[in-house]
């Protein structure tokens, strides 16, 4: 029979572990709604930026204008994998890095990788050459800050110290589901659009300075948009994470008590019966 202290302990741990996951709900459930905010603010800027260089690079030639534009032979690459300074949110970091381990284990190239989030950068740092790690970004989010470490990126593949840049991160989708993504930042990959080159701009000083400036722009959007996507996707997943460890915690105590309850009981019955056992002993003595 079960100790009912030992019972009556495990559903007071299980009635706090449900306190604590519930809160982390509602704590995400509120961040997610800001962090949602502003990824839905971002994506029609960045949208509009990539369309507008596309526009404009259909009638330039764009050899010589920037060398974030130029193809050129892959010998290093450099990968920016984004994932979160904590835990508990499912599914959210392992994703990403399996990810990772995929293109690595795919590839023939050297590899360095960028750390955005503290958990890729421990998964990495004992068997990967880790270019930087920035996961002090989180703690106070800003485009500046963003740009600031993808100007040393760009600096570097601008000298041939890298000859591609991807990034990896979770897109958010809704609160439920996140999608890895796997993006090439550098060199600037252009779609091809019926139409775009029909686009009638008026360019002042010229398309190529234009260019110039909307380029690096475009890049460090891009990331900055990669990074509030994984930020908006951590939320929910891990509202989605503590809200099924709520409904399973109070499933096992639901189950507890009933378990429990049985015990005590026996326990009451076995009780009954050594008392009428022990009348009855004494009444034929």
């Amino acid at each position: 029979m079960a100790n009912l202290k030992e019972i009556r302990a495990r559903i007071t741990s299980i009635s706090s572990t449900m306190q604590i996951t519930s809160a982390m709900k509602m704590v995400s459930a509120a961040k997610l709604k800001k962090a949602t905010d502003a990824i839905v603010m971002l994506r029609p800027y960045s949208e509009k930026l990539q369309e507008i260089i596309e526009n404009v690079s259909s009638t330039t030639d764009l050899e010589g204008v920037s060398t974030f534009t130029a193809e050129r032979e892959v010998k290093k690459v450099l990968y920016i994998v984004i994932t979160s300074n904590k835990g508990l949110a499912g599914a959210f970091n392992s994703s990403v890095i399996k990810e990772l381990n995929h293109k690595i284990s795919d590839t023939i190239h050297e590899i360095e990788i960028l750390t955005v989030g503290k958990k890729v950068y421990d998964a990495v740092r004992r068997s990967r050459k880790v270019y930087d790690n920035q996961s002090s970004i989180f703690d106070a989010m800003s485009f500046q800050g963003v740009s600031s470490f993808m100007e040393r990126v760009m600096s570097a593949y601008r000298e041939g110290e890298f000859d591609k840049v991807y990034v990896i991160y979770n897109k958010f989708i809704n609160a439920a589901t996140q999608e890895v993504m796997t993006e090439q930042v550098l060199p600037i990959a252009m779609s091809e659009k019926e139409g775009s080159a029909n686009t009638d701009y008026l360019f002042e000083p010229n398309a190529a300075e234009i260019l110039n400036v909307l380029i690096p722009k475009s890049i460090k959007t891009q990331v900055y948009k990669s990074i509030l996507d994984s930020v908006a996707s951590e939320h929910g997943a891990r509202m989605t994470a503590m809200h099924k460890a709520t409904d399973n915690a109070e499933a096992l105590r639901n189950d507890l008590k009933i378990f429990y309850n049985k015990a005590r009981q026996a326990a009451i019955t076995n009780e009954i019966l050594e008392i009428v056992g022990g009348a009855e002993a004494l009444k034929n003595s």
